[in-house]
This record gives C-alpha cells, sequence and structure tokens, in this order.
C-alpha cells in the first residue's frame, strides 16, 4: 500500500480540498514519519487538510472509493506511535479546525473543532470563570480531538476526572463519509454510551471532527504545596497516606532527582539539588476549611520524613511551579539525546514497589531511568533515556520497558494510563485481555469501521505488520 500517491486520488483529494490543502512530497512528508514516540518512524503517503466537518466528509468519502487506509493526526504529540502510518496510507490533519464553535456557560459545556488546541479552550472560557479539566502535560500543544483519542489525564484529573469524564459528544465522520452526531450537551442522552465507546478508541472509528466538553467552574482559592523528600520511597508513602486521610487534592505530582536536577537547570525555580524527590500537591475548593486541609497534608509529609514543605505564596508562584512540572519533558533534552516514555498505572499502594522494580531495571539493563508521574492516581510515567542511534540502546529500552509494563500489570495495574496502545503496547495489551476479549473489541470496532481501514495495525492488531516496520530497531527486542 505504501508509495506515492496515484495521480487520480491526487486529482480528488485536490478537488475536493484544493492543492494548498495536501501535501505529498517526501521532502514535506518526513515531518510526518513519527509522533513523539520517535523510534518507530514511516512516512505517509500523503496529508490532507480538510477546513470542515463537511469537507472532512468528502474526503473520506474518496479514500472510501479508492479502498485507501486513513490515520487521523493532531498535533502529533502521541507517544505510543498512534498516528504512525505503518504501510501508508493518507494522514487526515485536523490542523485546520481550529474553531471554537460555541460556548454555553450557562449549561457549562463548549462545542469545539478536533484541531483545537486543549489549552485554547481554558484561555476562550477563563473570562466566564470556567475553564477545561483535563489537563495534560502537552496542554500547549495537544489537540482536544487527540486527547478524546487516548482518553488523555493530565495532573489535575486526580480529582476531576480524564477526558472521557469531561466529553459529552463528539462529531464523528465514519470511514464511508457518513456524519454521526454521539452524545451531546445533555447531561445523560438515553440509549448506549456511545461517546464513551468512543473516547480512547485512538482513531479506529473514523474521524473526530468536533467535540462537545464539558467546562468546570474555577475553584475559589488554591493551596499549592511542595514536599521535599530525602527518599523517592518516602514520597510515594505520602501518597496513599494523604488519600487514606480522606483528603483528595486536586493533583499530586513526584518528581525524582534526576527531572529535578533537569528542571532546575532549565527553568532555575529554587528546587532543592540534593532532594531524591518532591511532590506538588494541590488543594482548592472554598477558602473555609482550606488551610486546614493543607495543614493536615504538610503533617502527612512531615510524619512521612519530609525534609520541607514549601508552599506557594502568590499566584505567580504556583503558575511558575506548574510551569516547571508541565515542561518537565522538554527539559530531558538536557539529559539525553532520546528518551522513551512509558505510562503504566499501578495501585497507590503499589508505588513503591513499581519504582523499586524500575531501579532495579535500569540497573539490569544499563539505563537511566528518570521519574515524574501523576502519582495521585499510580499513573507512572518512567523516562528511558538513551541515543536512538544506537541500535543496542534501543532494544535495551524497549526490553526495559516491556518488563516495566508487565510489572504493572502483576501489581494489579494496566499498560496504559492515557497515552493508548498505538504500536507501541500491541504486545503488552494482550497481559491484560484474553484472545476472546480482543476479538469483542475487534467486533465492537468492526461495528464502525469493517474494512478495518482507519487506523490500521492499532490497538487490537496482530502487531505483524508493525515488526517489518520497525525492523531493525525492535527485532531484538520483538
Amino acid at each position: 500500500m505504501a508509495g506515492e500517491l496515484s495521480p487520480a486520488l491526487k486529482a480528488d483529494l485536490e478537488a475536493v480540498v484544493g492543492p494548498q490543502g495536501l501535501i505529498c512530497t517526501p521532502e514535506e512528508l518526513v515531518v510526518y514519519e513519527c509522533d513523539a514516540y520517535t523510534i518507530a518512524k514511516s512516512p505517509p503517503q500523503a496529508v490532507v487538510f480538510p477546513e470542515s466537518t463537511q469537507q472532512a466528509a468528502e474526503v473520506m468519502r474518496v479514500l472510501h472509493r479508492h479502498e485507501m487506509p486513513f490515520i487521523p493526526r493532531g498535533a502529533g504529540t502521541s507517544l505510543a506511535g498512534g498516528c504512525l502510518a505503518v504501510e501508508g496510507g493518507i494522514f487526515i490533519s485536523t490542523a485546520r479546525m481550529k474553531r471554537i464553535l460555541k460556548v454555553d456557560t450557562r449549561n457549562r459545556y463548549a462545542r469545539v473543532e478536533a484541531g483545537v488546541i486543549n489549552l485554547h479552550v481554558t484561555n476562550a472560557t477563563s473570562n466566564c470563570g470556567m475553564h477545561y479539566a483535563p489537563d495534560p502535560s502537552s496542554q500547549m500543544a495537544c489537540t482536544i480531538g487527540g486527547n478524546v483519542g487516548t482518553n488523555a489525564g493530565g495532573p489535575h484529573t486526580l480529582k476531576y476526572g480524564v477526558t472521557v469524564n469531561h466529553t459529552l459528544g463528539a462529531t464523528l465522520v465514519l470511514p464511508d463519509g457518513r456524519i454521526v452526531e454521539l452524545g451531546g450537551p445533555t447531561e445523560d442522552p438515553a440509549g448506549f454510551d456511545l461517546t464513551g465507546v468512543l473516547v480512547g478508541s485512538e482513531g479506529t472509528f473514523g474521524l473526530i471532527t468536533e467535540v462537545v466538553v464539558r467546562l468546570t467552574r474555577n475553584p475559589t482559592t488554591f493551596r499549592t504545596l511542595l514536599g521535599v523528600f530525602e527518599t523517592v520511597e518516602d514520597a510515594t508513602r505520602t501518597v496513599g497516606d494523604v488519600i487514606a486521610a480522606g483528603i483528595i487534592p486536586s493533583a499530586m505530582e513526584m518528581m525524582d532527582h534526576l527531572i529535578i536536577k533537569a528542571v532546575e537547570e532549565k527553568f532555575r525555580f529554587g528546587f532543592p539539588l540534593d532532594a531524591q524527590a518532591v511532590l506538588i500537591i494541590e488543594l482548592d475548593g472554598l477558602e473555609a476549611g482550606i488551610d486546614t486541609l493543607a495543614g493536615r497534608v504538610i503533617e502527612i509529609c512531615k510524619a512521612n520524613k519530609a525534609r520541607e514543605v514549601r508552599h506557594a505564596t502568590t499566584a505567580e508562584q504556583r503558575m511558575e511551579l506548574w510551569k516547571c512540572r508541565k515542561r518537565a519533558f522538554g527539559a530531558i533534552g538536557r539529559l539525553s539525546p532520546s528518551y522513551c516514555t512509558q505510562d503504566g498505572v499501578v495501585p497507590r499502594a503499589k508505588l513503591p514497589d513499581i519504582l523499586r522494580f524500575i531501579q532495579a531495571t535500569a540497573a539490569k539493563y544499563d539505563l537511566t531511568i528518570a521519574n515524574v508521574f501523576h502519582a495521585g492516581d499510580g499513573n507512572i510515567h518512567p523516562i528511558l533515556l538513551f541515543d536512538e542511534r544506537d541500535e543496542e540502546q534501543t532494544r535495551r529500552v524497549l526490553a526495559a520497558s516491556s518488563e516495566i509494563l508487565a510489572e504493572c500489570v502483576r501489581l494489579g495495574g494496566s499498560v496504559t494510563g492515557e497515552h493508548g496502545i498505538g504500536v507501541e503496547k500491541l504486545e503488552p495489551l494482550k497481559l491484560m485481555f484474553n484472545e476472546r476479549d480482543l476479538a469483542a473489541q475487534r467486533r465492537l470496532r468492526e461495528v464502525f469501521d469493517p474494512q478495518l481501514r482507519a487506523n490500521p495495525y492499532k490497538v487490537y492488531a496482530t502487531g505483524a505488520a508493525c515488526v517489518e516496520v520497525l525492523k531493525p530497531m525492535r527485532k531484538a527486542a520483538l
């Protein structure tokens, strides 16, 4: 299927979007050969840029006539190869579908196009005293359509929930070009929850063009704390103790020594470079009683041997602290030319166990692994540092990643919390589901995409085609 675009298909696509809405030269396509999972690379045959739902439907009808597979693509921030063109195909980019169509503060929702940047929704509603709660670290770049595709999370989803909890409805263009509306602005529409089915489907049902998102009222006040710990184990034990005390912070994020060092070199916030771990703990809500809760959290931190607990006393300090956390992945470039971020989940009580396992795995494979993650909900993000130009290092990174994900499952968790399956976790997914489970999920996908042209070789694929594409890099690890 891979190769140059046929003249007939090119002419048909240009008839819909114009020459300016299609790119198909090798020099331009190299930009699209991978997403943020840079280990796997394979360019599409073309990228098409529809500007509306109707135009996207016309594009889909063209691809249907030509029996051409397609891959939805937002900002390309996926960390699991979710928008990799495994065997060619056409990227349908939502980059030009970035309008906020409606904001209804009375009913607390907004209708936005799929290419709208996550943070832009909050920026557009902040004057109304509302925001869009899911806040991935990539929220300054990632799109709402991509967030829906992977059921993205973020630091503040500990209290407020992940993307599925804030997606009321969506406009979906099916692979044959039909437009369907799933859900809508009402809280509890009748019938099956097809919106919930769509969230997390990673582009395997069709192309999401519009999303109805829930808006959340801004908290009255915040208390943002930074706990400084001598050991990672003390920090992770604190997480479970805070939740066990009946306190649900809006966020609890952990950074280990390597991340602290990288972030401090980049932003000069004042993080203690001799600490082994820090916890960012944020409480929000009404002014009444929040200081009592903050005092209780400080007591729990100190009971777990926190060296000190700092308090962001101004809005500027709070924003600066969160900027450091959310840009931590970018700061990793100071430590290594390449990195691979994992996305396992474990029960909170098992955080010390999985972090010990990660440390042992790093030693086993002679790797450096840094940790920055959503500690409050057990969603770990071990960052494996390496040089992807070195095939042997890449092999060890993939092998170590597989072992870490397997341990997450053994501890009662999952192989992904928010990054999705993509091509990266095709094999680890089998640790969670047997063949009957996977077959049932494949049948659900076929209801929307009977010809399997929507983002092929992802999520429920056998992985055979992916193995070929990823050679020689993944040969040894697979």
